[in-house]
């Protein structure tokens, strides 16, 4: 018997930086938000809808650790409600040391909270 298909629930890679150019760009000109946790990076981009992408250097932990926290802000920014009101934006969230010990819930409040402030100043 067949399993039944249900609704893709991934971040679809259209809405994902891939290129090293388009973080460098976002890392230098985009507007910055600071969370004791991480840093927001938001730039413009000519598309019609926002891409994100999730930096970690080895400071914050081991391989397991970093992916971790990149899978938890993937997924907290593919459920977040208002994510369609921040198309045309670049977002590189990118990850401090002290995050290696927050859990899924303070990361997920970290991250709506730095998503909410980027959306805020751009409808200022």
């Amino acid at each position: 018997m067949p399993l039944a298909s249900k609704p893709a629930e991934r971040l679809p890679r259209s809405e994902t930086l891939r290129r090293t150019a388009d973080y460098r760009l976002c890392y230098r000109d985009g507007a910055r938000r600071h969370g004791p946790l991480a840093t927001l990076y938001s730039r413009v981009n000519s598309l019609a809808l926002a891409r994100l992408g999730v930096t970690a250097a080895r400071k914050v932990g081991g391989a397991v650790v970093r992916n971790r926290l990149k899978r938890w802000t993937r997924e907290e920014y593919r459920r977040w409600p208002r994510r369609r009101e921040l198309a045309g934006l670049d977002l590189v969230v990118h990850f401090k040391p002290a995050a290696r010990e927050a859990t899924h819930v303070n990361i997920a409040r970290e991250i709506d909270r730095l998503f909410a402030e980027t959306l805020q100043r751009r409808s200022a």
